[in-house]
């Protein structure tokens, strides 16, 4: 597992290698929720999904993303809103061994 630098902002882009793949994140915040798009190498994997407290995001394998993000509330069982977002809502990318011990597959 590791966790994805955030930072408290309505509309944020970031780049991070996660499992050796490049990953770029956009996450915008609207009035009816979080949500994030996800490129790999350039290649769009996930456009403008909603952020759920635990609950997955890229879920299938065949998108082309190895792994997959999830938020957790570090303070309850709310959805993320950009306000806490890096310290109460942390995004957590979970490895393909990662998902294999919770018994989850892509």
């Amino acid at each position: 597992m590791i966790t994805v630098p955030l930072q408290p902002l309505q509309n944020m882009t970031l780049q991070v290698q996660l499992d050796n793949q490049a990953c770029t994140i956009n996450i915008q915040q609207y009035p009816f929720g979080l949500f994030l798009t996800l490129y790999v190498g350039g290649s769009l994997i996930i456009a403008s999904v909603l952020c759920e407290n635990l609950v997955r995001i890229v879920r299938d394998t065949y998108l082309g993303f190895s792994g997959d993000l999830v938020f957790f509330d570090t303070q309850g069982s709310s959805d993320p809103v950009y306000t806490g977002l890096g310290t109460r809502f942390k995004l957590i990318y979970l490895s393909p061994s990662d998902l294999s011990v919770l018994g989850v597959s892509g």
